[in-house]
């Protein structure tokens, strides 16, 4: 199995936030798509893509119907994306995505978390290099044999395509987002879900105490109501 397998894994294994968190983050999601494409999600693929990530999250239909709404007042704040990137204790770097609608609030508390765990807030483009960009998408096993769609889906940009209990995961770079997704809705495949990561090239083994001086950094920055996703280079055990 390839890195997006072992990633994939490692992510499994750690302690996700409460579901409140992640209905909070799909609703930024939904008014970031709404605002960039209108409110039909035949017509906006990023907004079916978000539907179908509220679906699997199990968040309430007219949860997802009220954040639609919400996003098509002309009053209601559009959040922009940033990255912000750093160092948390003994190397270990780390990506931060946010969407924030207050850009001096979130740079502010981003740096505030790495100073107040000895870790070093850095430059744009001082870690994003050590991360692949990837796309990936969830759909039902069915009759659906991996290494056959792997050969399949190739040609879309495809570059692993694995099997765990909850499906089959397809993964590739970035950019290759909307050539499969299209190609999936094309054949009926029904998407269980789908999103983006970014996974650690090389990652770096720590001890115990040290991991623990990590994840307090990391447990910090995971409880901003402007962040979206971590990713870092620490060996996941």
């Amino acid at each position: 199995m390839g890195r997006a397998f072992e990633f994939r894994k490692g992510r499994k294994m750690k302690r996700w936030s409460a579901m409140a968190k992640a209905f909070t983050r799909i609703g930024k999601d939904i008014v970031m798509a709404v605002k960039e494409g209108g409110p039909n999600p035949e017509a906006n693929s990023r907004l079916r893509a978000v539907m179908q990530n509220a679906k699997s999250a199990n968040m309430p239909k007219e949860n997802v119907e009220r954040a639609i709404k919400k996003a098509t007042d002309k009053d209601t704040a559009n959040y922009k994306e940033v990255l912000f990137e750093g160092y948390a204790p003994h190397g270990i770097a780390i990506l931060i995505e946010t969407a924030t609608d207050n850009n001096n609030r979130t740079v502010a508390n981003i740096r505030s978390y790495f100073n107040k765990c000895n870790g070093t807030m850095g430059t744009q483009g001082s870690v994003e290099f050590m991360f692949d960009h990837t796309c990936n998408f969830r759909i039902p096993k069915g009759n659906l044999d991996p290494e056959e769609l792997e050969l399949e889906f190739i040609d879309f940009g495809a570059e692993e395509v694995f099997e765990d209990e909850d499906g089959i995961l397809i993964y590739a770079p970035f950019e290759s987002f909307g050539a499969i997704q299209k190609e999936l809705e094309n054949r009926k495949i029904e998407i269980l879900s789908s999103g983006f990561e970014r996974i650690p090239q090389v990652t770096k083994a720590l001890s115990a105490d040290q991991m623990a001086e990590v994840e307090k950094l990391l447990e910090k920055i995971e409880e901003d109501d402007d962040v979206q996703n971590i990713y870092h280079t620490m060996e996941e055990n």
